[in-house]
């Protein structure tokens, strides 16, 4: 299991002591939002903002790009440092070339899809991506309750993927606690991403045993 607290649900006006309790927490990975207010009905941060997050700290940063036009930004994360950038399959006209360029850039490539997106639209760019973020609410906002049918399609994909016979990561991201996290584990997630339920918690870094504990038992 990893474990990418999203840093979205933090205090948004104290990140250095969010990233205090996600070392606390042993987090493998910080999660890190970018809406533009255009693919999604949201704004949130900028690459400045991922760039002082990653020379705070030696948890690599997992970047989910929501915007309309991911190539004019992907450079800007990339040279910020970010280890991982996620792209949307729905934005990403010239998806194989955005995933080669992070690839090449020493940084781990990505691809998103929505809830209502297949997962056999990956199947042409399977060999080239190192994890699928799949969305289990619609994105934009934090807080959402978590679609159940996403387990199944979590299934799906984790099929998709051993068929395929390459060495692609789940990344399930949206509505994730303790209710569903073991059966997203058993479908073949092998990460996390955990936002309210986290940084919502009276004690985060109890939350986060919590979680990694239903995952062992699931296992």
């Amino acid at each position: 299991m990893r474990f990418a607290p999203s840093i979205l649900a933090a205090d948004l006006a104290d990140l250095a002591s969010a990233l205090q309790v996600c070392e606390s927490a042993d987090a493998d990975f910080i999660h890190f939002d970018v809406m533009d207010g255009h693919f999604v009905p949201n704004l949130t941060f900028g690459a400045p903002v991922a760039r002082a997050l990653a020379q705070r700290t030696s948890i690599p940063l997992d970047v989910h790009l929501m915007v309309s036009d991911p190539r004019s930004m992907l450079d800007d994360y990339l040279d910020a440092g970010c280890a991982r950038i996620a792209v949307h399959w729905e934005a990403a006209v010239h998806l194989d070339g955005l995933l080669t360029h992070i690839r090449n850039a020493d940084a781990r490539a990505g691809v998103a899809i929505n809830p209502a997106t297949p997962v056999e639209a990956l199947s042409a760019v399977l060999p080239i991506v190192d994890f699928v973020v799949l969305m289990s609410v619609n994105p934009g906002f934090g807080g959402q309750p978590f679609i159940e049918r996403s387990i199944a399609k979590v299934a799906r994909l984790h099929q998709l993927i051993e068929r395929a016979g390459h060495e692609v990561e789940i990344e399930v991201d949206g509505g994730v606690d303790t209710p569903n996290i073991a059966a997203l584990s058993r479908a073949g997630a092998a990460t996390f991403v955990v936002g309210s339920a986290f940084f919502g918690s009276s004690d985060p870094v109890t939350k986060a045993a919590e979680l990694r504990r239903a995952v062992a038992e699931a296992s």
